[in-house]
């Protein structure tokens, strides 16, 4: 790797470490972490397919599904293929571009996706407190117009995130980001000049998506069980609440992490740097790789179609 220097530049291309202080284990890394995209990957892609031809799947609750899953597929592939790159072949350069192009995917993604939990939710309210008016109220097209604003709410938030740091802090005192991808702080702990405004608006948007959706999520939730505690019977109630089993498990896998690494990267200052970038990996990966099982095994028709393609490839055989 080359040597860079200390002096304010302006660099048109950055050097990411990949796992910092684990140089030495690079090779051995990429083993869990090449197993576990390619796991994602199948995963979803499979969630994607098995959606599309089962009709009885042709509900809002499990388009907003594959809206997850094609999420995760970005999340993912936006930072495991360079990450395997770098310990596969020590290749971490990246053009400063394509670094606040990943940024900007990274983080308009996540944020995304914390839209579509939220999408979510409200369907399972309208399902169990208004089951009459459910197939009305979440029409295909305004299942449509919900993914659709939280892919424009996605980008007009973390939008400015890149803007602001390539047209206010051009300046750069290193080029080498002691980390495994281009994240928000990473870089702008690069740059040489006043970064308040930057930190600011980041910690303002992490309070928007985190605390701001998780609340509204949260909310609803509230309203589902006082509905569910209304009904006569504690089997129904079991029936009632299990439909929604699968979407408490999918915002645990996705808020969790997201809230453990955060906190971490804010206050954990003994916590080690390796240990900071192996749990911003893993927050990445582990909703991509969790969601699919989690609807594999709880829903039953995705349960039961994957069993019978499976059925199916043994007869073939």
């Amino acid at each position: 790797m080359s040597t860079f220097h200390n002096v304010c530049s302006v660099p048109s291309s950055l050097w990411l470490t990949g796992i910092p202080g684990l140089e030495t284990l690079h090779i051995w890394l990429s083993i869990p972490f090449g197993s576990m995209y390619l796991v994602a990957v199948v995963g979803n892609i499979t969630i994607l397919a098995v959606v599309r031809v089962e009709r009885s799947l042709h509900q809002p609750m499990y388009f907003f599904l594959c809206m997850l899953a094609v999420i995760d597929l970005v999340l993912s592939t936006s930072t495991m293929p360079k990450l395997l790159a770098i310990f596969w072949f020590g290749a971490g350069h990246i053009g400063l571009d394509a670094c606040l192009c990943q940024m900007f995917l990274i983080h308009c993604f996540a944020t995304v996706e914390s839209g579509i939990f939220l999408a979510m939710a409200f369907d399972r309210y309208v399902a169990i407190c208004n089951p009459l008016r459910h197939s009305m109220v979440l029409t295909q097209t305004v299942v449509g117009r919900l993914g659709l604003a939280a892919v424009l709410r996605g980008v007009l938030y973390i939008g400015p995130l890149p803007l602001m740091i390539r047209l206010r802090l051009p300046l750069y005192k290193t080029r080498v980001i002691s980390h495994s991808y281009c994240e928000h702080m990473a870089v702008v702990a690069l740059t040489c000049g006043d970064s308040r405004v930057n930190n600011v608006y980041g910690l303002s948007i992490g309070f928007l998506v985190l605390i701001l959706d998780s609340a509204a999520i949260a909310a609803s939730y509230v309203m589902i069980f006082r509905a569910v505690m209304g009904l006569a019977t504690p089997e129904a109630r079991l029936k009632t609440l299990g439909t929604c089993g699968s979407h408490i498990c999918a915002i645990l896998i996705f808020y969790v992490p997201i809230a453990v690494s955060s906190l971490i990267h804010r206050f954990g200052h003994q916590v080690p740097p390796p240990i900071h970038t192996l749990l911003a990996n893993f927050y990445l990966l582990i909703p991509p790789i969790l969601n699919p099982i989690v609807y594999a095994v709880r829903t039953k028709q995705i349960r039961d179609r994957l069993l019978q393609i499976l059925k199916t490839g043994t007869k073939i055989r």
